[in-house]
């Protein structure tokens, strides 16, 4: 029952359509490797139940050819006996001759029985036979299995590294993809303009600042001149020179003459 249990499991396993099964798991990388060691511990149980199918098988064709020497020894025997029983007969010895005649006969006797087991052990030899070569034969299909599920493994497994790879390499090419504003160097690039524009906008308020500070000089400048002249003439010095270009407003112009009149 044992033998043919593991005999069953062998040729179920070696007819196991791989491809099929993996259609139907969830993570075939797993199921593979559970696969590969469902299939190492069967062909290990395998290995030792054919182990022992062949040593039963050896042990009877030992006694089957014990059987069949010991036929041949006792056949041997019958018949030196028999010679033996017709020289003495020869003789005249009747006494001996019988006494090997029986001797040849028991040796016979011997013979018979021996031919006898020997031929009884042949169906039993011939049945083991068959089943040790079916044994070995579905043991080098799970072996051959075995391998086809090992590269079939070692396939998906270097198939699922690449895969991991190259959606790796995807994300971090997308990371750096400078035309998309929301990667990291769309945004550190918008922080960078962001700095950029708050400079230019703080030297617009500093050159608007010099504008105005400049202005005011011109106008100080202005009012030292008129002041200069004032004092030139009330120490009598000579008459002030209007300079060209001179930038006094229209209303100054009308009220001076104004007053002037009134002089």
């Amino acid at each position: 029952m044992v033998k043919q249990s593991i005999f069953g499991r062998m040729a179920q396993l070696a007819k196991a359509n791989i491809n099929s099964l993996l259609d139907q798991a969830e993570d075939p990388q797993k199921m593979l490797d559970q696969m590969v060691r469902d299939y190492s511990n069967n062909i290990a149980e395998a290995e030792s139940a054919v182990a022992q199918t062949i040593g039963n098988l050896r042990m009877l064709q030992d006694d089957y050819n014990e059987d069949v020497k010991n036929a041949q020894d006792w056949g041997n025997k019958a018949l030196a006996a028999s010679r033996k029983a017709d020289e003495y007969r020869s003789a005249g010895n009747a006494a001996d001759a019988q006494k090997f005649d029986n001797l040849a006969k028991v040796a016979l006797q011997r013979q018979i029985s021996s031919e006898n087991e020997a031929k009884s052990a042949e169906p039993s030899i011939a049945s083991q036979t068959e089943v040790v070569d079916k044994l070995k034969s579905g043991l080098d299909m799970m072996k051959g299995k075995l391998n086809e599920l090992t590269s079939k493994r070692n396939e998906l497994v270097a198939r699922s590294r690449t895969a991991a790879a190259q959606s790796q390499v995807h994300d971090a090419l997308k990371s750096i993809d400078i035309m998309d504003p929301t990667s990291e160097v769309g945004r550190f690039e918008q922080k960078i303009r962001r700095e950029e524009a708050k400079v230019r906008g703080q030297q617009e308020l500093a050159e608007s600042s010099l504008d105005s500070q400049f202005n005011q000089l011109e106008d100080l400048g202005e009012q030292t001149e008129i002041e200069a002249r004032l004092a030139a003439l009330k120490s009598g010095g000579a008459k002030p020179a209007i300079a060209a270009g001179n930038g006094s407003s229209a209303s100054e112009s009308t009220v001076e003459e104004a007053d002037f009149d009134k002089l």
